[in-house]
């Protein structure tokens, strides 16, 4: 009768083992589909670094053009989430979208989109020689906008970088 109180407590105790791992198993997979987001992309986590990257070049001041550009933006970070670093670089006639007060026409649409964009993760470069020719400060810049020293020298140090390069 001992023996047989061994043999089924072992096998109690595989089957408990057995049923735990299972749990533990799915659960994993429940995680890590919260994760992954499309079942082709491999397992991703908060604060992995992004698959993709893309700047914009940004370099005029007519409204239409500004609000292409913006959407174009808008619909990547749709389109990839966390899973992608969106830099803008803003240069000539471009950069009074961040200014405080632009010299040019940007409309209160424009500013609110830069701003919104700016608060998903979107880096905007300010280009430092236009503001030199502009007589401009970095008090002069919205608080959120970077200031490059030169933005074509920023746009290309970031392909080298390997950002994938849209302009429009």
């Amino acid at each position: 009768m001992g023996g047989m109180d061994q043999t089924g407590s072992r096998v109690h105790g595989r089957r408990c083992f057995l049923a735990t791992l299972l749990v533990t198993l799915l659960s994993l997979g429940a995680a890590g589909a919260a994760f992954a987001g499309d079942e082709d992309e491999e397992l991703r986590f908060p604060g992995d670094p992004p698959d993709h990257k893309l700047v914009y070049q940004f370099n005029k001041a007519d409204e239409a053009y500004q609000k292409a550009v913006l959407f174009s933006v808008g619909a990547m970070l749709r389109k990839y989430g966390d899973n992608i670093h969106i830099v803008v670089v803003a240069i000539g006639p471009g950069l009074h979208i961040l200014a405080k007060e632009p010299q040019r026409p940007v409309s209160e649409e424009t500013r609110q989109r830069v701003s919104s964009l700016s608060q998903y993760g979107v880096e905007f470069h300010a280009c430092g020689n236009t503001m030199k020719a502009l007589g401009w400060e970095t008090k002069d810049m919205l608080p959120f906008a970077s200031i490059v020293e030169v933005g074509a020298s920023d746009l290309m140090e970031l392909q080298e970088d390997g950002y994938a390069y849209i302009s429009w």
